[in-house]
């Protein structure tokens, strides 16, 4: 089904009842990844609403229907690292700069292979990647151990990590390493050594920012 289609229910979880974005599944085939990549014309008139009613879209899978890839641990991770490499070989935020797209489980394969997608960026002949994506594309921080937290801390800026956990989500056990949940992310990010106007941004100014919270209270307090 095209995502035209789903327009009408957007604007009425935005204007009616309140919705401060969407989730944006980029393969509703279930891993068989049949309809066009997220950079195509036929996902336009869904990106026009969306600057329209200037609200985000996170970019997330649902189910996997394919038995190669399991849910959790490869479909969404493919999921993540697909559309970030869609984004990269093509124009979408010169036709929608003030677009607004969240990768989430700390952007997939992105953050680890950041030297691979600049350097495939620099080959057709693209923008650095802060100029191509950072200005509209922000990454959360579901990342379950302090390593790959301190990873998407060091290669991506901060302006574009926002906080997130799954608690209680896709893992669901107990670390023993360090006797907490493996999706308890504040954890992690607590351990590293931000300062206080970096931390504010994770924790909170870039969600404001991001998915223009500010605005949503304003309205809320004139209505």
């Amino acid at each position: 089904m095209p995502p035209a289609n789903c327009i009408e229910e957007l604007e009425r979880c935005v204007n009616e009842l309140g919705f401060i974005g969407c989730n944006l599944n980029p393969d509703p085939a279930g891993g068989y990844w049949t309809d066009p990549p997220l950079t195509d014309r036929w996902w336009y008139p869904l990106y026009e609403k969306l600057v329209e009613l200037d609200v985000p879209a996170m970019v997330h899978v649902s189910a996997s229907a394919n038995p190669n890839f399991h849910g959790t641990g490869a479909h969404y991770i493919n999921g993540d690292t697909t559309a970030f490499m869609q984004f990269i070989t093509s124009d979408l935020f010169k036709d929608f700069p003030t677009l607004r797209m969240i990768i989430p489980h700390g952007g997939g394969a992105a953050p680890y292979h950041w030297g691979r997608y600049r350097g495939l960026a620099q080959d057709m002949k693209k923008p650095p990647l802060e100029e191509l994506l950072l200005k509209n594309v922000f990454f959360d921080t579901c990342v379950y151990h302090k390593p790959g937290i301190e990873l998407l801390f060091k290669v991506v800026p901060i302006d574009n990590i926002l906080f997130a956990s799954e608690m209680v989500g896709a893992v669901r056990g107990v670390d023993p390493f360090t006797g907490r949940y493996y999706d308890d992310t504040k954890f992690y990010i607590d351990a590293l050594p931000l300062s206080d106007d970096d931390r504010r941004k994770v924790f909170e100014g870039n969600a404001r920012r991001v998915y223009r919270l500010d605005r949503t209270e304003l309205y809320k307090r004139r209505g």
